[in-house]
């Protein structure tokens, strides 16, 4: 090939012909991806809010479906795929996370511009999040209520409520392992969030002064406080952002916004692993 001259991928082998063939937007389904973007408004900036809020919420579906990848591997006593199951989960939130330096390029006033058309819709609506708290043990059942008018979503928050959380099954794992954890927390009903309880918190202790003994456990208990400090940044970035946007205004959905937020970050997913620091 002369110098200057465009290349032609072809001249390689490369396909270029994709009439009835498979092709990179039809495997993506890329026309409803692309399309699915509808303004209500000519605001510039809607469509920056519409687009982070649809991919952190392709994001949200994949880490349900590597969050309950994750849980089964524990059920099952295989440790090493839950390992890197559970550190794509955190990658995952580091991205969710980054999706907030993007929104907050928006200024308050871009968002007055197309605010009012959002209706009651808000972020605290979304079942998929619903989902992955529900998921890690946040099982808070007056926020299914805002899905009660879809059968279909209530359907799947319902059945997942029905089994452990991914922490019960790390406490049960854990007491299949030797480690003693209490009857009355590996007996619970599990639709309930789970509580602090000293027993848990004494059986992590066990595996914390011991981790040459308990690798396998040490692992899975760090590998779940980095998913919760990950998860953590991405509650609190949430604040900042709607801050730093709306200030102290309500949220669309009727919620008191950053109030609501911030009672949201005094939430703990696994409270004994952060609280067996203390006790060594």
């Amino acid at each position: 090939m002369s110098e200057g001259r465009d290349y032609d991928p072809s001249s390689e082998g490369a396909t270029m012909d994709f009439d009835g063939r498979m092709s990179y937007g039809d495997y993506l389904c890329l026309d409803g991806v692309l399309g699915a973007q509808n303004p209500r408004t000519d605001a510039h900036d809607e469509m920056l809010f519409i687009i982070q809020h649809q991919t952190s919420e392709l994001w949200m579906k994949l880490a349900i479906h590597e969050i309950s990848a994750a849980r089964a591997a524990i059920r099952n006593d295989q440790l090493q795929p839950a390992m890197k199951t559970l550190a794509r989960v955190s990658r995952i939130f580091e991205q969710l996370n980054s999706a907030w330096d993007v929104l907050r390029t928006m200024t308050p006033a871009d968002y007055t511009h197309f605010r009012r058309k959002l209706g009651q819709s808000s972020g605290f609506q979304s079942w998929q999040y619903r989902m992955i708290e529900y998921a890690l043990g946040n099982r808070n059942h007056a926020m299914m209520r805002p899905h009660a008018h879809v059968p279909g979503v209530l359907s799947k928050l319902e059945s997942e409520l029905e089994q452990p959380s991914l922490y019960d099954e790390a406490l049960r794992l854990a007491h299949r392992r030797g480690v003693e954890m209490p009857d009355a927390v590996l007996g619970r009903d599990v639709r309930q969030t789970h509580e602090l309880h000293d027993g848990v918190t004494a059986g992590w202790k066990v595996i914390y002064e011991a981790p040459e003994t308990h690798w396998a456990l040490y692992e899975v208990a760090e590998k779940l406080v980095d998913l919760e400090d990950y998860f953590r940044r991405w509650r609190f970035n949430h604040v900042t952002t709607v801050e730093r946007v709306i200030g102290l205004k309500r949220g669309t959905g009727g919620t008191g916004g950053t109030s609501y937020l911030r009672r949201m970050l005094e939430v703990e997913l696994f409270p004994e692993l952060w609280r067996v620091r203390t006790e060594l």
